[in-house]
């Protein structure tokens, strides 16, 4: 059995809640916070079966991709000033961080 922690970003958390739901995976939905941009997220928790690892992994990466937005840059509080960037700067978000965990038990009741 295993644990598989996936972070996806807000956008393309109703698109893969239905692709799971749709390959019969089911996930555990949690509202999180990513520390760079301070944006909204959502970490599934999926307990699953070894042979059907693959297949999850695979739903994730089909619906989860990363894009390009721009980001306006937090000023500098009483640090350097020399290394501010006062415009905006593009950054590349989304996709999906996923944890592979092995675990010892997993019920559902």
């Amino acid at each position: 059995m295993k644990l598989i922690v996936a972070i996806v970003q807000d956008q393309d958390s109703n698109r893969l809640s239905q692709a799971l739901m749709k390959n019969n995976i089911r996930a555990t939905k949690l509202a999180s916070t990513g520390g760079f941009l301070k944006s909204g997220n959502t970490t599934f928790m999926i307990g699953i079966e070894d042979i059907r690892v693959e297949k999850a992994l695979q739903v994730i990466k089909e619906n989860c991709r990363s894009r390009d937005q721009l980001v306006a840059p937090v000023s500098p509080m009483g640090g350097n000033a020399d290394s501010y960037v006062p415009y905006p700067v593009e950054v590349q978000v989304g996709g999906a961080t996923v944890f592979v965990l092995p675990i010892e038990q997993f019920m559902q009741f």
